[in-house]
């Protein structure tokens, strides 16, 4: 794994087999008075390196609501927090498929300083017409998504 700190690390991440890898500090407004991560903000942090993920695996979010008049929105999410970061702390968020359905995709995420984990989520997302209501995952994307599978 390359040094967190270095210049010129990827702003996407990178990718170490199938699990992708996404850096990043902390910021004093990601944090309470305590200089504590607020809770709510390490699904942000998520979020992030999600959208990171899917952009370095060749898919692109605007492309494809454009193009196919989908997207994928989180159905659900479980959070297991295990310990807290702080201000300045440079995280390494992770994340993997580890599932897809027909019209969903399941994730396993998770939050690092070093070698101390800080959160598990498991999320599931669900792709979703621009008018509403779910949709299959169109199958270019999902022989895309395939590939990086665990």
């Amino acid at each position: 794994m390359p040094d967190l700190t270095m210049p010129g690390m990827p702003l996407s991440g990178w990718l170490e087999g199938k699990l992708h890898h996404y850096p990043m500090r902390v910021y004093y407004g990601d944090t309470d008075a305590a200089g504590i991560v607020y809770y709510a903000n390490y699904l942000e942090f998520v979020e992030r390196a999600r959208t990171e993920m899917m952009r370095l695996i060749g898919l692109d979010h605007a492309a494809l609501a454009k193009d196919e008049g989908v997207y994928f929105a989180v159905r659900r999410c479980e959070i297991d927090y295990l310990a807290s970061a702080k201000l300045d702390d440079m995280l390494d968020v992770r994340s993997k498929l580890v599932h897809i359905g027909g019209a969903s995709l399941h994730l396993h995420q998770s939050l690092w300083r070093g070698e101390v984990c800080l959160a598990e989520l498991a999320v599931r997302l669900v792709c979703v017409r621009s008018v509403g209501g779910a949709a299959r995952i169109p199958p270019p994307v999902a022989a895309l998504l395939q590939e990086f599978l665990t």
